[in-house]
């Protein structure tokens, strides 16, 4: 049986074609073992009691989120275990939403066993060190006190928040080097010697790739997601007795 990676599909009302295809995606999916989705599941996340506002939310996240839940929930029933970690997008998603989709929340990172093997799990933005200024958001946004702030805000100042949030970020890194909004070398040694493990899969650079490495005299391998497009998707392809499979597919509804 395979086991599925996926990342950065960056859900969001205003790209339903890249909602299609990851909905025929999860028809297709049907019969692997399990779905990892690795952070940036949507563009933005603004708390998962955005669910009870259904048809009542103009902006269409709600009926989205609620959509995406209910096919996932059905893939869940039919075998697929499904599991869901955090992105920098998505840092509110919550275990209410989890469980809505039939679904674990996996902290970042996560070492889970695939076929005997030991694959340590992450979005990848903890990994981009030289971003300091990322690195300082990055703190704020995964401070419980700050979410529970954000939390308690009402929903469409949490919708409105999120818009900065997205344009705020956009901007900065139109200004950075390419370089420093990739992984740090030295950080991604560092978190696999740590956890004991010789392959790494992280989604959050958009830079798709199978990077072989040497760890500690032992052959070791990053294996980097894509971010879906309108046309395009990406997976890691996991199957017993064979080597981990980066492959881009055609994204049709």
């Amino acid at each position: 049986m395979s086991t599925l990676l996926i990342s950065d599909l960056h859900l969001q009302p205003q790209a339903p074609g890249i909602t299609a295809g990851f909905l025929a995606y999860l028809e297709r999916a049907r019969g692997a073992e399990a779905l990892y989705i690795l952070g940036d599941f949507f563009e933005a996340w603004i708390g998962d009691d955005l669910l009870a506002l259904g048809d009542a939310d103009p902006s269409g996240h709600a009926a989205l989120a609620a959509e995406v839940a209910q096919a996932l929930r059905r893939l869940a029933e039919s075998g697929t275990a499904l599991y869901l970690m955090h992105g920098n997008r998505d840092f509110l998603l919550g275990d209410d939403y989890a469980a809505a989709c039939g679904a674990t929340l996996l902290p970042d990172p996560s070492v889970v066993e695939i076929d005997g093997q030991r694959i340590l799990l992450m979005h990848g933005d903890s990994l981009c060190t030289r971003d300091e200024a990322y690195m300082a958001f990055r703190a704020q946004a995964r401070d419980p006190r700050w979410q529970a702030q954000i939390l308690a805000m009402p929903i469409p100042e949490r919708l409105a928040l999120a818009r900065q949030l997205r344009d705020r970020s956009g901007e900065a890194n139109s200004n950075k080097a390419e370089d420093i909004m990739d992984v740090t070398p030295d950080e991604v040694v560092r978190v696999m010697r740590e956890h004991g493990v010789t392959t790494l899969i992280h989604g959050h650079t958009h830079r798709p790739a199978l990077h072989p490495m040497e760890l500690d005299g032992q052959p070791a391998r990053r294996l980097v997601l894509g971010d879906w497009q309108p046309t395009k998707g990406w997976e890691i392809r996991l199957e017993a007795g064979q080597p981990p499979r980066l492959r881009d597919f055609p994204l049709d509804a």
